[in-house]
């Protein structure tokens, strides 16, 4: 069974990025329908695939990461607006893979993703 997983790690202090909300959407033409939504635990992972069994199928996906509300929790004071608040990664999935993992790393200023195992 194919699954989808992810986790957000804090390259500005560190550590995990614990806390943050994720939700992750499938694209269909120009709407977005929500699949999962989650929160990162103490090492930065969700606890349970976002994406899994019979939901798992080809197509455009969409991950969504509140990093403004993670660093604003932690008392970074960051402009109004932020730089990043909402990190967005639109990425494809063929079900023919198994898993997809889709990690972020992230700083007030910046943002890096991959496509990992």
């Amino acid at each position: 069974m194919g699954r989808l997983t992810t986790h957000v790690l804090d390259a500005a202090h560190g550590c995990p990025g614990s806390s943050i909300k994720v939700e992750l959407y499938r694209v269909e033409g120009s709407q977005l329908e929500l699949v999962a939504s989650a929160l990162t635990n103490s090492d930065g992972r969700v606890d349970a695939p976002l994406l899994q069994g019979e939901d798992y199928r080809t197509g455009v996906y969409q991950l969504q990461f509140h990093a403004g509300d993670y660093y604003r929790a932690r008392g970074v004071q960051l402009p109004e607006p932020a730089f990043l608040d909402v990190v967005v990664l639109r990425f494809g999935i063929s079900a023919e893979q198994e898993h997809y993992h889709v990690p972020l790393l992230i700083s007030p200023y910046s943002y890096s993703t991959y496509r990992g195992s």
